[in-house]
Order: structure tokens, then sequence, then C-alpha cells
């Protein structure tokens, strides 16, 4: 059963601005350690990659927060919410997928949902789209 969808489009035009007034600490507020490593070594190769890969992670986080009907107020934060990939030997390898930590973890947990979430850009904009259900009981 459907629990929440979230959308949310993001212009890149807008984290790229950020980034350039706050630098490294704006991508610290948004990105969890792991996403951080692959924020910089995307940007280092190539700094539009680094600034689309930014973008994509936060359109991701505000549509799963609006999916979850919370927005960004506690449990769900920034960094408690991770948008990785599936590992290879997964059948769904390279989806991705999200990944929760902390409260937001037990939370969701608790409620037993689990969570979809697709990513895209193209030129200015980022988008995501998130659907979250309840598990059905095995």
């Amino acid at each position: 059963m459907i629990y929440g969808i979230g959308t949310d489009i993001c212009d890149i035009r807008r984290i790229r601005a950020s980034l350039e007034r706050h630098g490294e600490r704006f991508a610290m507020k948004i990105l969890t350690p792991a996403e951080l490593d692959a924020w910089r070594a995307r940007g280092e190769r190539w700094p539009e990659r680094g600034v689309r890969y930014l973008a994509t992670r936060f359109s991701a986080k505000e549509a799963f927060s609006k999916a979850i009907g919370l927005g960004m107020r506690m449990p769900m934060g920034w960094r408690m919410c991770e948008i990785a990939k599936r590992p290879s030997g997964d059948p769904n390898a390279g989806k991705p997928c999200i990944v929760l930590h902390g409260e937001l973890l037990n939370w969701f947990e608790a409620r037993r949902l689990q969570a979809h979430v697709s990513l895209s850009d193209e030129s200015d904009y980022a988008t995501s789209f998130c659907v979250v259900e309840t598990r059905t009981a095995p």
C-alpha cells in the first residue's frame, strides 16, 4: 500500500551558486560521509559532475522527505538520508536506493516502510521522484 509520494525539481544553477558562496560547507550540510567522498571524487575529475551529483542528492532527499510526510523536520535530516546505488551482485545493481541512518531509520522501520527513488538531471535541472510504501507481512 502506498504511504506517500514525493517529487522535487532542483535548479542546478542554484546549487552551483550555493557552492560558490559557501564552499564545501554547503555540501557537508547536505551529504553523508559516503556521499561526500563520491562528490569530491566526481568534482575533482569534472567539476560540473560534482555539482550535478550534489543537485540530484538534494532533490532526492527533498522528494523522500515529502513522500514520508515530514518535510525537513526531525527525525528527517539531510544527513540522516543517503542516496546510494545498489551494489554489484544485486539483481538491481546500480539502481539508486535510499539508506537511512539514526533516528530516521528507527522511525521508518517502526512503520514498516520501504522506499523507491528515481533521479535524473538535464542541463539546468535535477529531478527526483520517490514512492514510499508499507511493506506487507512476509
